[in-house]
């Protein structure tokens, strides 16, 4: 893995210097900042390959506002660094545009797994599909342009989200169990991450299920897995 740009954004100058030097210290180029405003003309400006965004800002722009407004022109991959890490939490980092989490205190180890694993998966080309489309009813992927539609209405989904939903689209009408799903979508370090992985399918189905609560497609195996069930295909 080639040199990976990092922008920190939080007002606390020692996680800050922290940060700097692990990260450093593995061979990655820092930037930082404490101001979401300057943030948000940072990353535009600099083109980072992965922000480090805290919730809890200094000023009017909390993280949330920062990685809303970084989506509306970037797509680049955001960790949010956050003091707890409650479902509410997760779901609203997601909607925001966020791609991953991490919880304070953090270990030095963790930080650099967390990176590398997002970077990862940010670089990753997927293999070409062998069918260009995949038609669920109202639920349309297209896999060449990776675009998601229900009753035409395109679906903003983040990356994260669409490779979840890729990788359920891939099998379908099969149970895919938790950790083949955490494994496959968000790296190996991962794979226990079940709380994490039950946010990211709530999340998707306020996105894609006229009713979330009853589920038509993203199908529960209680204690397994999930499914995209898929009667017409």
């Amino acid at each position: 893995m080639t040199e990976a740009r990092i922008l920190v954004v939080d007002d606390e100058p020692k996680l800050v210097r922290l940060v700097r030097e692990v990260l450093t210290a593995a061979g990655f180029s820092v930037l930082s900042i404490g101001s979401g405003e300057a943030a948000i003309e940072m990353v535009s400006l600099e083109q980072p390959d992965l922000i480090l965004l805290d919730i809890v800002l200094t000023g009017k722009t909390d993280g949330y506002e920062v990685a809303r407004r970084v989506r509306e022109y970037s797509d680049v991959p955001i960790i949010m660094l956050t003091a707890r890490a409650r479902e509410s939490d997760l779901l609203r980092g997601f909607d925001a545009g966020a791609d991953d989490y991490l919880t304070k205190p953090f270990s030095s180890k963790e930080l650099l797994a967390r990176v590398r694993a997002v970077l990862k998966r940010a670089r990753h080309e997927p293999i070409a599909p062998t069918e260009s489309e995949i038609v669920c009813g109202e639920l349309r992927i297209d896999l060449a342009r990776r675009r998601v539609t229900v009753q035409g209405r395109e679906i903003q989904l983040t990356r994260t989200e669409y490779n979840l939903l890729r990788e359920l689209a891939a099998h379908l009408n099969q149970v895919l169990l938790h950790e083949q799903l955490l494994t496959t979508v968000w790296g190996a370090e991962y794979r226990d991450d079940l709380d994490y992985l039950r946010a990211y399918i709530r999340y998707l189905r306020k996105k894609l299920e006229a009713d979330p609560a009853n589920p038509k497609w993203i199908v529960t195996s209680s204690g397994v897995g999930y499914m995209l069930a898929c009667p017409e295909s």
